[in-house]
Parts: C-alpha cells; sequence; structure tokens
C-alpha cells in the first residue's frame, strides 16, 4: 500500500483565531513547499509524507509554523512532549548543564548520571533496581532483547526464543524489526529468525465474546506446534504495552494469565514503554493498568521531553547479566540527557501530571464517545487510557477507505489540529499532559467537525 501523499498546495481555508488555535494564511502556508523541496533534495524520503507543516517552534500545546500559524498538537512531537513542549524547567536544566561545561563523559562516572538513575528507579517503583541508559527506544529494545536471551543461557542452554505480538512495534533495527512482525518493514532482512515466534494480538472483534486466557492459551498452543516448550526453549515474552497504531489494550486477564505462565515457565515477561511511559496512561508506566509485574521494561520518547534518551529497566540480576564493558554505548547516560530526563521526572512529581492525564484522559474519553454516537456508521470504536487514544473507522466496501481517514487528518490540519497520522483505519490521538482542558475540548470538536467534512464530501 503507497503512503498516502498530503498535498502541498496552499488552499484557501476559514481563518480561526481562538486562544488555543490560529489560521491566517493559505494551508500548507506560503513558503512551505518550497522547503520541502530542499528536504526532498537532501534527505532520505525515509523521513518524509508527515503533514505539510514547517515546525518553527511549539511551546506547551501548541506548534507555530514559520507565517505564525498556530495548532493545538495532539502528537506531543510523537509522544515525546508529555511535559509540554520548550518546557522552562527543563531548558532551564539544560542550559545549567552546558555551563560546566561537559557535553559528554563516555562510560566514565558523572554525578549527574547518578542522581537521574536514582530518580528513575524510584519513579519506576520497587520491582526495578537497576537502569542502563541509552539514545533511542529502538536502541533500548535490541538491548531488552540481549538482556532476555543472556538470562536464558543463563538457565539452560537452549532456552533462547523470545515470543512477539502480531502487530505490536518495537523499533527499526535489526530485532527490534524482527520482533515487529511487520512483513512490509522488515522484508530487507531476507530471512526469518528462528528464535523470534509471534503469537496474535487478542482485538475486541477477533475474541467476540471468547475468553481472553483461552484465546491466550490457544495462541500458545501454536508455537508448542511447532516442538518449541515454554519451558525449555522461550527465554522471554515481549509487549507493546498497548496495540500502538490503535492505542488498544490488552484484556487485562489476559496479561495477568501470561504473567503466570511466564512465572511458571522461567520466563521473562518485557514490556515497551515508548509510547506509554511517564504518566501517559495515567499511570507511571501502562504495564500498571494490568496489576501484573513486570521483569524489564523499556522506555524512551517522553522519558527525555523532546532530548533522545532510552532506557531498560528491571532486577538487578537481569541487569547484570552482561560483563564489565559489555553493553556500554558512546552516548550512555549523556549528562546533558540526564539534566533533561530529570528535569521531565521534576515536572511529573511538581504538576502531578500522572494524576492530570488520569483526569483529562476521562475528559478526552467521554468526548470522543461523543464521537461515536454522533458518527455510528463511521466510527467502529474508540480505545486507549489516559492522554493516549484513537479513533478506529469502518473501512471496506461502501464505507470508508485509508485514504478518507487521511483526509480527516488534513482538514483537522486545515482548522489548526494535528492529530496522529496512521495511515490506516485511525487516527491517534496523545497531546501534551499539560494541555489546559479548554484546548483539549476544543481540539476534539475539531476532531468532530473534520469527520463531518469529510463524510459530507465523501458520500455526496
Amino acid at each position: 500500500m503507497a503512503a498516502y501523499s498530503f498535498s502541498r498546495e496552499p488552499k484557501e481555508v476559514k481563518f480561526i483565531s481562538t486562544k488555543n488555535r490560529v489560521i491566517k494564511t493559505k494551508i500548507p502556508a506560503p513558503g512551505t513547499i518550497e522547503i520541502l523541496e530542499r528536504l526532498d533534495k537532501y534527505e532520505s524520503r525515509s523521513m518524509h509524507g508527515q503533514l505539510p507543516i514547517i515546525w518553527d517552534k511549539a511551546i506547551d500545546y501548541n506548534v507555530f509554523d514559520h507565517l505564525g500559524n498556530k495548532w493545538i498538537d495532539f502528537t506531543s512531537m510523537i509522544f515525546v512532549a508529555n511535559i509540554g513542549h520548550g518546557n522552562p524547567h527543563l531548558i532551564a536544566k539544560v542550559e545549567e548543564a552546558l555551563t560546566k561545561p561537559i557535553l559528554g563523559c563516555y562510560a566514565y562516572p558523572n554525578s549527574i548520571r547518578a542522581d537521574y538513575l536514582e530518580k528513575l528507579l524510584k519513579f519506576a517503583g520497587p520491582d526495578f533496581e537497576k537502569a542502563f541508559l541509552l539514545s533511542a527506544g529502538t536502541e533500548a529494545t535490541e538491548a531488552a532483547f540481549k538482556l532476555m536471551k543472556m538470562n536464558g543461557q543463563r538457565i539452560g542452554k537452549g532456552k533462547n526464543v523470545v515470543i512477539a505480538i502480531s502487530g505490536n512495534w518495537h523499533g527499526r533495527t535489526l530485532a527490534s524489526q524482527m520482533l515487529s512482525d511487520n512483513k512490509a518493514q522488515k522484508f530487507w532482512i531476507n530471512y526469518e529468525q528462528k528464535d523470534i515466534l509471534h503469537i496474535s494480538f487478542p482485538y475486541p472483534w477477533v475474541l467476540e465474546g471468547k475468553n481472553a486466557i483461552a484465546f491466550l492459551r490457544e495462541t500458545l498452543e501454536s508455537i508448542e506446534s511447532k516442538e518449541v516448550s515454554l519451558l525449555d526453549d522461550v527465554c522471554g515474552v515481549i509487549l507493546e504495552t498497548f496495540q500502538g497504531w490503535g492505542a488498544i489494550f490488552y484484556p487485562k486477564e489476559y496479561v495477568q494469565e501470561l504473567r503466570s505462565i511466564c512465572d511458571i515457565n522461567n520466563i521473562l515477561l518485557c514490556f515497551d514503554e515508548m509510547q506509554s511511559g511517564f504518566g501517559r496512561t495515567g499511570k507511571n508506566f501502562g504495564y500498571e493498568h494490568y496489576s501484573v509485574r513486570a521483569d524489564l521494561i523499556c522506555c524512551g520518547k517522553g522519558m527525555g521531553g523532546g532530548f533522545p534518551i532510552s532506557g531498560v529497566i528491571g532486577r538487578a540480576q537481569i541487569m547484570d547479566l552482561p560483563e564489565i564493558g559489555n553493553m556500554s554505548s558512546t552516548h550512555s547516560g549523556n549528562p546533558i540527557m540526564c539534566a533533561a530526563a530529570l528535569a521531565v521526572l521534576d515536572e511529573i512529581e511538581t504538576k502531578d501530571l500522572v494524576k492530570e492525564s488520569r483526569r483529562k484522559g476521562q475528559i478526552l474519553h467521554e468526548k470522543l464517545a461523543e464521537i461515536r454516537n454522533k458518527f455510528p456508521k463511521a466510527v467502529s470504536g474508540i480505545y486507549g487510557k489516559g492522554l493516549i487514544a484513537s479513533i478506529l473507522f469502518y473501512v471496506g466496501e461502501n464505507k470508508a477507505t485509508f485514504e478518507t481517514v487521511s483526509l480527516i487528518v488534513e482538514k483537522c490540519m486545515e482548522k489548526g489540529l494535528i492529530v496522529v497520522h496512521t495511515g490506516r483505519e485511525s487516527i491517534k490521538i496523545g497531546p501534551p499532559l499539560t494541555i489546559s482542558d479548554d484546548a483539549l475540548i476544543e481540539g476534539i470538536e475539531v476532531i468532530s467537525e473534520s469527520i463531518g467534512d469529510v463524510y459530507h464530501d465523501y458520500w455526496s
């Protein structure tokens, strides 16, 4: 399926001026196409395809272009700006760190790394004792993959298989891509990794009243039918805390049963918390919604508030499996990144952003339910928790297409709202946890208007 191509030609749109939105030019704004063409010329096209907005600055929950148009941001820079864009406390802490000056120190000790690790582990909770810091989420997934394998080898020579969930997304590097099970994305690998196996995700429409625990056991039986023993061969299971493209959580009993199976068979249970960590779902980490213990969690995105830092957190017994120097990295625990990440935790704590995410999440999901009721023939479901949500649309014969959904995203942009374009039958929503109630409600109203506009045009 070819990627949807947003129009670059400036279009006359209704001018808007509210407290939270300003649209005062054609959209895309004049001058946008020239900058996009320069990027086309000099940059790998894999970076392209997003909404044609030239980001000039971003403050709290707003994004501004080079001509002063102002959007409500329902993407948080794709779930990075949990504490708001350009957070003043974060900027101040980074500026303070820069005055040292120390821009990096490889794996040599520094005090700010010690400060951050101590605060991070306190935030993660008593089940976790140590962490390993990196730069990007996909690196964290790779490190967790290595740790699960090493722990399996510690137990038994053949305990080397990792189970992942079809449709989950874990990154673009080798192991991360193989764990993700997206055949179109990983065609370049050109071989099947026999030590990575996938089981089906328990979508609500797949279960259709079927017992979630029975569904899990059936999918695991499909693994065992390949002569793979959970006890003797499987070292780890990795879950994206929710199915990324649709913000769809697992049934709670499904994950609790999986935890029990992992305990019985000496298997590590790892959660990929890139999108769901640091207050996004109304909990410190999203896996907490399942009331289970995690052996490892991979985190990134909201961890640095806009600065590149990621990590794996776990028990000391697992985290200390690699020998000294066996799992270090040039920028692991970079002092500037640690200063930024410390500021993120400060803001989450002082502004009580986990609680705020929970409270505002109720507003978000109540308003989205109204959209579903308003467009019952268009909207098939609303999913998510806290300040992460998705709207799923019916697609297929005599219904919408993926292109229809893309048009809704484009219409939102023209009205002063940025939402996540997934390229399929969903729109994702994840504003900064600092968003005001009125901006949150205004943004949802824009989505409702945009659906009405597109479906009116589509059906007429």
